[in-house]
Protein backbone atom coordinates (compact mmCIF):
# COMPACT_ATOMS: atom_id res chain seq x y z
CA UNK A 1 0.00 0.00 0.00
CA UNK A 2 2.80 2.39 0.90
CA UNK A 3 4.61 1.59 -2.35
CA UNK A 4 1.44 2.22 -4.34
CA UNK A 5 0.91 5.57 -2.59
CA UNK A 6 4.53 6.53 -3.30
CA UNK A 7 4.15 5.73 -6.99
CA UNK A 8 0.96 7.78 -7.23
CA UNK A 9 2.69 10.70 -5.51
CA UNK A 10 5.68 10.50 -7.83
CA UNK A 11 3.39 10.40 -10.86
CA UNK A 12 1.48 13.44 -9.64
CA UNK A 13 4.74 15.32 -9.13
CA UNK A 14 5.89 14.38 -12.61
CA UNK A 15 2.66 15.55 -14.24
CA UNK A 16 2.84 18.87 -12.43
CA UNK A 17 6.54 19.39 -13.04
CA UNK A 18 6.09 21.33 -16.27
CA UNK A 19 3.81 24.22 -15.47
CA UNK A 20 5.93 26.88 -17.17
CA UNK A 21 6.73 25.98 -20.78
CA UNK A 22 8.45 27.95 -23.53
CA UNK A 23 7.51 26.67 -27.01
CA UNK A 24 10.02 27.60 -29.69
CA UNK A 25 8.01 26.77 -32.80
CA UNK A 26 4.45 27.28 -34.05
CA UNK A 27 3.98 23.50 -34.40
CA UNK A 28 5.00 22.79 -30.81
CA UNK A 29 2.85 25.67 -29.57
CA UNK A 30 -0.18 24.34 -31.47
CA UNK A 31 0.31 20.76 -30.31
CA UNK A 32 0.49 21.81 -26.65
CA UNK A 33 -2.74 23.79 -27.03
CA UNK A 34 -4.35 20.81 -28.78
CA UNK A 35 -3.38 18.70 -25.76
CA UNK A 36 -5.36 21.12 -23.57
CA UNK A 37 -2.18 22.37 -21.91
CA UNK A 38 -1.92 25.78 -23.55
CA UNK A 39 -2.31 27.55 -20.21
CA UNK A 40 1.14 26.23 -19.27
CA UNK A 41 2.89 28.10 -22.08
CA UNK A 42 4.55 31.23 -20.70
CA UNK A 43 6.59 32.04 -23.80
CA UNK A 44 6.54 31.34 -27.54
CA UNK A 45 7.87 32.82 -30.79
CA UNK A 46 6.78 35.74 -32.93
CA UNK A 47 5.31 33.27 -35.42
CA UNK A 48 3.04 31.46 -32.96
CA UNK A 49 -0.33 32.82 -34.03
CA UNK A 50 -2.69 29.91 -33.52
CA UNK A 51 -4.82 29.51 -31.54
CA UNK A 52 -5.66 33.16 -30.97
CA UNK A 53 -4.59 32.90 -27.31
CA UNK A 54 -1.03 32.43 -28.55
CA UNK A 55 -0.85 36.12 -29.45
CA UNK A 56 -1.16 37.21 -25.82
CA UNK A 57 1.75 35.02 -24.67
CA UNK A 58 5.17 36.63 -24.13
CA UNK A 59 7.27 36.47 -27.33
CA UNK A 60 10.88 35.37 -27.00
CA UNK A 61 11.98 36.16 -30.55
CA UNK A 62 11.96 34.51 -33.95
CA UNK A 63 11.93 30.91 -35.01
CA UNK A 64 15.68 30.73 -35.57
CA UNK A 65 16.80 33.49 -33.22
CA UNK A 66 15.09 33.28 -29.82
CA UNK A 67 16.39 35.54 -27.07
CA UNK A 68 18.11 33.65 -24.25
CA UNK A 69 17.61 36.64 -22.00
CA UNK A 70 13.84 36.65 -22.56
CA UNK A 71 13.62 32.89 -22.09
CA UNK A 72 15.54 33.01 -18.80
CA UNK A 73 13.38 35.88 -17.54
CA UNK A 74 10.31 33.64 -17.85
CA UNK A 75 11.85 31.05 -15.50
CA UNK A 76 10.58 28.07 -17.50
CA UNK A 77 10.43 24.52 -16.19
CA UNK A 78 11.22 23.33 -19.71
CA UNK A 79 11.88 24.77 -23.17
CA UNK A 80 10.58 22.66 -26.05
CA UNK A 81 12.00 23.10 -29.55
CA UNK A 82 12.59 21.46 -32.91
CA UNK A 83 15.89 20.16 -34.23
CA UNK A 84 16.83 23.45 -35.87
CA UNK A 85 17.29 24.92 -32.37
CA UNK A 86 19.95 22.48 -31.15
CA UNK A 87 22.42 25.32 -30.55
CA UNK A 88 19.87 27.07 -28.35
CA UNK A 89 19.21 23.82 -26.48
CA UNK A 90 22.92 23.46 -25.73
CA UNK A 91 23.15 27.02 -24.35
CA UNK A 92 20.06 26.57 -22.18
CA UNK A 93 21.28 23.28 -20.77
CA UNK A 94 24.56 24.91 -19.76
CA UNK A 95 22.49 27.50 -17.89
CA UNK A 96 20.59 24.77 -16.04
CA UNK A 97 17.36 24.98 -18.06
CA UNK A 98 15.73 21.69 -18.98
CA UNK A 99 15.06 21.29 -22.71
CA UNK A 100 13.24 18.87 -24.98
CA UNK A 101 13.99 18.59 -28.71
CA UNK A 102 11.33 17.04 -30.91
CA UNK A 103 11.63 16.00 -34.54
CA UNK A 104 8.69 17.12 -36.66
CA UNK A 105 9.06 16.57 -40.41
CA UNK A 106 7.42 13.33 -41.56
CA UNK A 107 3.96 12.03 -40.65
CA UNK A 108 5.51 9.40 -38.38
CA UNK A 109 7.64 11.97 -36.56
CA UNK A 110 4.64 14.28 -36.12
CA UNK A 111 2.63 11.45 -34.55
CA UNK A 112 5.57 10.50 -32.35
CA UNK A 113 6.05 14.12 -31.23
CA UNK A 114 2.37 14.38 -30.31
CA UNK A 115 2.55 11.18 -28.28
CA UNK A 116 5.79 12.20 -26.57
CA UNK A 117 4.39 15.60 -25.61
CA UNK A 118 1.21 13.90 -24.41
CA UNK A 119 3.30 11.70 -22.13
CA UNK A 120 5.40 14.62 -20.91
CA UNK A 121 2.36 16.72 -20.04
CA UNK A 122 0.16 13.96 -18.65
CA UNK A 123 -2.15 14.04 -21.66
CA UNK A 124 -1.63 10.57 -23.12
CA UNK A 125 -5.30 9.89 -23.82
CA UNK A 126 -5.67 13.21 -25.63
CA UNK A 127 -2.53 12.64 -27.71
CA UNK A 128 -3.72 9.16 -28.69
CA UNK A 129 -7.00 10.61 -29.96
CA UNK A 130 -5.17 13.25 -32.02
CA UNK A 131 -2.91 10.63 -33.60
CA UNK A 132 -5.91 8.44 -34.47
CA UNK A 133 -7.57 11.43 -36.14
CA UNK A 134 -4.47 11.97 -38.31
CA UNK A 135 -4.39 8.30 -39.28
CA UNK A 136 -8.10 8.31 -40.10
CA UNK A 137 -7.80 11.38 -42.31
CA UNK A 138 -5.03 9.68 -44.31
CA UNK A 139 -7.24 6.67 -45.03
CA UNK A 140 -9.73 9.02 -46.69
CA UNK A 141 -7.23 9.81 -49.45
CA UNK A 142 -7.19 6.33 -50.95
CA UNK A 143 -8.92 5.43 -54.19
CA UNK A 144 -9.75 8.93 -55.45
CA UNK A 145 -7.06 9.14 -58.14
CA UNK A 146 -3.88 7.11 -58.43
CA UNK A 147 -0.51 7.04 -60.17
CA UNK A 148 -0.53 10.80 -60.65
CA UNK A 149 2.60 12.93 -60.34
CA UNK A 150 1.89 15.69 -57.84
CA UNK A 151 4.06 18.79 -57.52
CA UNK A 152 3.78 21.08 -54.49
CA UNK A 153 5.44 24.47 -55.14
CA UNK A 154 5.84 26.82 -52.19
CA UNK A 155 5.37 30.58 -52.35
CA UNK A 156 3.84 33.38 -54.34
CA UNK A 157 4.95 33.39 -57.97
CA UNK A 158 3.20 35.10 -60.85
CA UNK A 159 5.91 34.13 -63.34
CA UNK A 160 8.88 31.79 -63.63
CA UNK A 161 11.66 34.36 -63.70
CA UNK A 162 12.98 33.01 -60.41
CA UNK A 163 13.54 29.49 -59.15
CA UNK A 164 10.68 28.00 -57.16
CA UNK A 165 10.92 26.04 -53.92
CA UNK A 166 8.97 22.79 -53.93
CA UNK A 167 8.22 20.07 -51.39
CA UNK A 168 10.70 17.23 -51.80
CA UNK A 169 11.19 13.95 -50.00
CA UNK A 170 11.65 13.52 -46.23
CA UNK A 171 8.67 15.78 -45.42
CA UNK A 172 5.08 15.09 -44.48
CA UNK A 173 3.88 16.38 -47.86
CA UNK A 174 5.55 13.40 -49.49
CA UNK A 175 3.92 11.03 -46.99
CA UNK A 176 0.49 12.48 -47.75
CA UNK A 177 1.02 12.10 -51.50
CA UNK A 178 2.13 8.49 -51.03
CA UNK A 179 -0.85 7.72 -48.77
CA UNK A 180 -3.15 8.87 -51.58
CA UNK A 181 -1.71 6.32 -54.00
CA UNK A 182 0.17 8.91 -56.02
CA UNK A 183 3.80 10.04 -56.29
CA UNK A 184 5.74 13.21 -55.70
CA UNK A 185 6.61 14.64 -59.13
CA UNK A 186 10.06 15.42 -57.75
CA UNK A 187 11.95 12.27 -56.85
CA UNK A 188 15.07 13.47 -55.08
CA UNK A 189 16.68 12.37 -51.85
CA UNK A 190 17.82 15.79 -50.60
CA UNK A 191 16.05 17.08 -47.52
CA UNK A 192 14.08 20.26 -47.21
CA UNK A 193 12.63 22.19 -50.11
CA UNK A 194 14.60 21.85 -53.38
CA UNK A 195 14.45 24.65 -55.95
CA UNK A 196 13.37 24.22 -59.56
CA UNK A 197 13.60 26.43 -62.61
CA UNK A 198 11.13 26.45 -65.49
CA UNK A 199 13.09 23.90 -67.52
CA UNK A 200 13.04 21.37 -64.67
CA UNK A 201 9.33 21.92 -64.05
CA UNK A 202 8.53 21.22 -67.69
CA UNK A 203 10.66 18.10 -67.59
CA UNK A 204 8.78 16.81 -64.52
CA UNK A 205 5.45 17.39 -66.29
CA UNK A 206 3.26 17.08 -63.17
CA UNK A 207 -0.32 15.82 -63.41
CA UNK A 208 -1.45 17.87 -60.39
CA UNK A 209 0.00 21.09 -58.97
CA UNK A 210 -0.89 22.25 -55.45
CA UNK A 211 0.55 25.69 -54.67
CA UNK A 212 1.22 26.33 -50.98
CA UNK A 213 0.36 29.98 -50.27
CA UNK A 214 -0.70 30.22 -46.60
CA UNK A 215 -0.22 34.01 -46.42
CA UNK A 216 -1.85 34.68 -49.79
CA UNK A 217 -4.35 37.23 -48.52
CA UNK A 218 -1.85 39.04 -46.30
CA UNK A 219 0.47 39.39 -49.27
CA UNK A 220 -2.47 40.56 -51.41
CA UNK A 221 -2.39 37.75 -53.94
CA UNK A 222 -5.38 36.00 -55.46
CA UNK A 223 -5.77 32.34 -56.42
CA UNK A 224 -6.31 33.37 -60.01
CA UNK A 225 -3.02 35.29 -60.10
CA UNK A 226 -1.07 32.35 -58.68
CA UNK A 227 -2.69 29.75 -60.95
CA UNK A 228 -2.46 31.78 -64.18
CA UNK A 229 1.25 31.26 -65.00
CA UNK A 230 0.95 27.50 -64.44
CA UNK A 231 -2.02 27.27 -66.80
CA UNK A 232 0.16 28.60 -69.62
CA UNK A 233 2.68 25.77 -69.30
CA UNK A 234 2.66 22.70 -71.57
CA UNK A 235 2.16 20.28 -68.65
CA UNK A 236 -0.52 17.71 -67.90
CA UNK A 237 -1.81 19.65 -64.89
CA UNK A 238 -2.61 22.65 -67.09
CA UNK A 239 -4.27 20.52 -69.76
CA UNK A 240 -6.65 19.00 -67.19
CA UNK A 241 -6.96 22.19 -65.11
CA UNK A 242 -5.62 20.32 -62.09
CA UNK A 243 -3.87 23.31 -60.52
CA UNK A 244 -4.91 24.38 -57.03
CA UNK A 245 -3.96 26.84 -54.30
CA UNK A 246 -3.76 25.85 -50.64
CA UNK A 247 -4.22 29.08 -48.68
CA UNK A 248 -4.81 27.58 -45.25
CA UNK A 249 -2.38 28.99 -42.67
CA UNK A 250 -2.06 25.46 -41.28
CA UNK A 251 -0.60 24.02 -44.48
CA UNK A 252 3.00 24.69 -43.55
CA UNK A 253 2.76 23.89 -39.84
CA UNK A 254 3.41 20.23 -38.91
CA UNK A 255 1.05 20.14 -35.94
CA UNK A 256 -2.23 18.37 -35.16
CA UNK A 257 -3.85 20.71 -37.71
CA UNK A 258 -2.21 18.66 -40.46
CA UNK A 259 -5.62 16.98 -40.72
CA UNK A 260 -6.98 20.24 -42.16
CA UNK A 261 -4.40 20.16 -44.93
CA UNK A 262 -5.06 16.46 -45.57
CA UNK A 263 -8.78 17.22 -45.97
CA UNK A 264 -8.00 20.07 -48.39
CA UNK A 265 -5.66 17.75 -50.29
CA UNK A 266 -8.50 15.23 -50.54
CA UNK A 267 -10.71 17.96 -52.01
CA UNK A 268 -8.12 18.71 -54.69
CA UNK A 269 -7.98 15.02 -55.63
CA UNK A 270 -11.77 14.90 -55.91
CA UNK A 271 -11.71 17.95 -58.19
CA UNK A 272 -9.09 16.24 -60.35
CA UNK A 273 -11.18 13.08 -60.61
CA UNK A 274 -14.26 14.92 -61.93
Amino acid sequence: MLLKLLLVTLLALQLNAYERIVALSPAINEIIFALDAGERIVGNTDYCRYPIESNTITKVGGYFSPSLEKILALQPDIVIMQENNLATADKLQKLGIKTMVVKIDTIDSIKKAINNLGTLLGKKEKSALIVKKIEYSLTGLKGIVKNKKILIPIGYHTDFSKEIHVAGQNLYFDDIIEASGNTNALQRSQKGQPVLNLEKILKLNPDIVIILAPLMREKQFTKEALIAPWMKLPINAAATKSIFVEEGAYAGVPSERITYFINDFRGFLIETAR
